[in-house]
């Protein structure tokens, strides 16, 4: 930006123009520092100090980025930022507005994280075909998660409320440290060779990307994929993802939500089950009732056999009159359709002489009308027989002319087609030679 170094500005227009400069200089980066003086605001808005050994920088982050974070900040803690570098124009103060926020050291933990995650989605261990529907009603199910950890009483507690009949096994393991993501794929693996659930849970508590990143190793995400049983993944609060979550079959927000989808609710499918005994109770009453007003119809049209016998020769001879009526009304109406046929025949009848007459003059006018055409096709035909004489070449050739043809059999009509000692073949009225040229004239 140029600004005329003779022009006067106001403090409002100098922090507006030093704005316009920082905000269009720096881009959004990420910075690294402790937090200190840290306020939040009843807006919900933060505002604190970040800094390090040698210098500070006010920041500010407002509540509708902030809402997103799963870790309140504190006074001392190492975080890194990303974050748009500005200036806040009524006091003139330099600040960061933060768009996110993480604890210091994370950078490297969630590149690795998509990292793995790119590659295993591109292998197809994310595709919604490899999904798995859960059985409706398990016949044992198995969790895999630390014996001390919370989550196993928040799941177990969960179970035994929605369906307390169902027996639950535990495959322990570590979910934290150096050598959990080895034990727990090795404990997931050991639950398939066993084949005794039909079920999976694996499992632990909330906590930090640290604590849950055993469930971003890669061995675990294998284990996932190649197990036979149905895995349910429950690891975190509802913020939390891991690679788990995305192999699994199914992937509940918490512990307790695996368990919740891992089995149905007794006391919901109690009253289904009891709505379903209403609806086939009133079904089979009404069932019954229909079959009783059947019975009682069948019952009144059941009669005796000696009246039932009286009432078929009733109709029988019903029958046998209609049928005489219909046989002497039948016969009755072809002797008026013949009668009416014989007067129609008669009146239609043609006059035979009067048409054998006119068919006579009919042939004797088409034998002279043929007799005619024939007489003027015959003297057509002589007189283009005359013609086609007349153009007959060999008729040309009689009279002494004959056609002259050179090497290539092109006929020869001017001396200047042809040169000296050159071969032409004449061709006269009866036969034809071939001669050399001698001597020429081209006029």
């Amino acid at each position: 930006m140029n600004l005329d170094k003779n022009i006067v500005l106001s403090v409002r227009e100098f922090n507006s123009v030093a704005k316009q400069v920082i905000e269009a200089g720096l881009p959004l980066l990420w910075v690294r520092g402790e937090i200190s003086n840290f306020v939040n605001a009843a807006s919900g808005h933060w505002y604190f100090s970040l800094k390090d050994a040698q210098a500070q920088v006010r920041c500010v982050m407002f509540r509708h980025k902030s809402q997103y974070l799963d870790f309140k900040p504190a006074n001392g803690m190492q975080v890194e930022v990303l974050a748009l570098p500005t200036l806040y124009e009524a006091r003139g103060d330099f600040q960061l507005t933060l768009e996110k926020m993480r604890p210091a050291g994370l950078g490297a933990l969630y590149e690795a994280f998509e990292k793995l995650k790119t590659k295993l989605e591109l292998e197809g261990l994310f595709d919604a075909e490899r999904k798995r529907a859960l059985p409706f009603l398990p016949h044992q199910i198995g969790i895999v998660t630390s014996p001390q950890a919370a989550a196993l009483r928040d799941v177990l507690r969960t179970l035994a409320n929605r369906m307390p009949g169902i027996p639950v096994l535990l495959y322990p393991t570590p979910v934290q440290g150096s050598d959990a993501a080895q034990k727990i794929a090795a404990a997931i693996r050991e639950a398939n060779e066993r084949g005794e659930c039909d079920t999976l849970i694996v499992c632990r508590g909330g906590g930090s990307i640290e604590d849950l990143w055993a469930f971003n190793e890669e061995v675990v995400a294998r284990a996932i994929s190649t197990s036979r049983i149905p895995v349910v993944s429950g690891v975190g609060h509802e913020t939390d993802f891991t690679i788990a979550d995305f192999v699994a079959d199914l992937r509940a927000a918490t512990p307790t939500a695996a368990a919740q989808a891992a089995v149905p609710d007794a006391e919901e499918l109690k009253q289904r089950l009891q709505l379903s005994a209403r609806h086939l109770a009133r079904a089979i009453s009404r069932s019954f009732e229909k079959h009783m007003q059947q019975l009682d119809y069948l019952q009144r049209r059941l009669i005796h056999p000696a009246q039932r016998m009286q009432q078929q020769r009733q109709y029988l001879v019903q029958l046998q009159q209609r049928l005489h009526r219909a046989q002497s009304y039948g016969l009755q109406q072809r002797q008026w359709r013949w009668q009416s046929f014989c007067q129609r025949m008669q009146a239609i009848r043609p006059d035979v002489e009067a048409l054998q007459t006119k068919q006579t003059g009919y042939l004797r006018r088409l034998q002279e009308v043929m007799t005619r055409n024939l007489e003027r096709h015959d003297a057509k035909l002589n007189l283009l027989q005359q013609h086609l004489q007349h153009l007959d070449p060999t008729q040309v050739f009689a009279r002494g002319y004959s056609m002259v043809l050179d090497a290539n059999g092109k006929i020869i009509v001017d001396s200047a087609q042809v040169s000296k000692g050159e071969m032409l073949e004449v061709t006269f009225a009866r036969g034809w030679v071939r001669t050399e040229v001698k001597e020429k004239d081209s006029h």
